[in-house]
């Protein structure tokens, strides 16, 4: 097999290439593409590899409470591994069409946990020297990091949406969710009633942060559009959106896991939380901020074509 060969099947298995990093690609996409072909072969399911994702990640988590950096380097190892098999099982779903909704809840929790178990083993690991102000530079720091997540996986699905449509697309509306969930009955549904009903809670932030694409969404859905963007738009759309899906990318979980890297080997892993709440935090605000003028410069544009016709 070629290597333009395998980076196209690996390209197939993701949603789109335009949501994802260089280094996503070539490295840790390729290498859970590998991993969801060995699985394949041994008939193994997404979930199963999800959940010995979250596993590794945090056994991961575990080894950096330690002041050696060999078990912090045993630590990044297997955060590694971790994120392969995250990776892995989607594309995995994905070849083999075992889509599931565990499924789709273990993939959202997996991350978590390991960053979870990553902000408390560094909290113990300063507890005796730093005291209280450890554990709230933890708290607020893992704060920032699930409104940074959240944000920029609302952002991805916003520019499937307007760049492949609906069908690759994930983006749902908290009024969707909370009337598919009170559709249910609690008898013969209850555990998707309790997903839909923490999920609708996840959308309902993340549409809370976005006003102004909330404002452009009701515009497309309420004015002949469909709730997508006029073919007119796309292009400017995706031009100026591109720079703020690098942003996204960054403030997901390479570059701070490749900050973490550093930072554990140098001795100092304090410095993930401070970095957390400066630079990744000033990358959330200008890519919330640059997102939001979009969106309002596009339905200014839609509505003078509108005025004019």
């Amino acid at each position: 097999m070629s290597l333009k060969s395998l980076e196209d099947k690996i390209r197939s298995t993701l949603k789109s290439d335009e949501t994802e990093s260089r280094f996503e690609i070539y490295f840790t996409r390729s290498f859970g593409y590998l991993w969801a072909l060995f699985f394949k072969k041994l008939h193994v399911h997404p979930n199963v590899v999800t959940i010995v994702s979250i596993v590794l990640g945090s056994v991961a988590g575990v080894f950096f409470y330690y002041d050696d950096w060999r078990l912090n380097l045993i630590g990044i190892f297997l955060l590694i591994w971790a994120n392969w098999y995250d990776c892995a099982d989607g594309q995995l779903a994905r070849m083999t069409g075992q889509k599931t909704l565990l499924g789709r809840i273990l993939d959202g929790f997996a991350g978590d946990v390991w960053f979870f178990i990553i902000y408390l083993s560094l909290s113990l690991r300063y507890r005796e020297e730093w005291g209280i102000w450890i554990w709230l530079l933890a708290l607020i720091a893992g704060l920032s990091h699930g409104k940074q997540c959240l944000l920029a996986d609302y952002y991805r699905n916003i520019h499937l949406l307007f760049y492949k449509g609906t069908a690759c697309s994930e983006l749902d509306t908290f009024s969707d969710v909370r009337a598919k969930m009170r559709a249910l009955s609690w008898k013969t549904d209850w555990f998707q009633k309790i997903y839909l009903y923490f999920y609708g809670n996840y959308v309902y932030e993340q549409e809370k942060l976005t006003p102004s694409f909330q404002q452009l969404r009701s515009f497309l859905l309420h004015n002949g559009f469909g709730g997508i963007l006029p073919e007119s738009q796309v292009k400017k759309f995706r031009s100026a959106d591109r720079p703020l899906i690098r942003i996204a990318n960054i403030i997901t979980f390479d570059t701070r896991f490749i900050f973490l890297c550093i930072v554990l080997l140098c001795g100092v892993p304090w410095l993930y939380l401070v970095f957390e709440l400066t630079v990744m935090n000033i990358l959330f605000l200008y890519m919330r901020y640059a997102h939001e003028r979009l969106c309002r410069m596009i339905k200014k544009d839609l509505e003078q074509k509108s005025t004019i016709l």
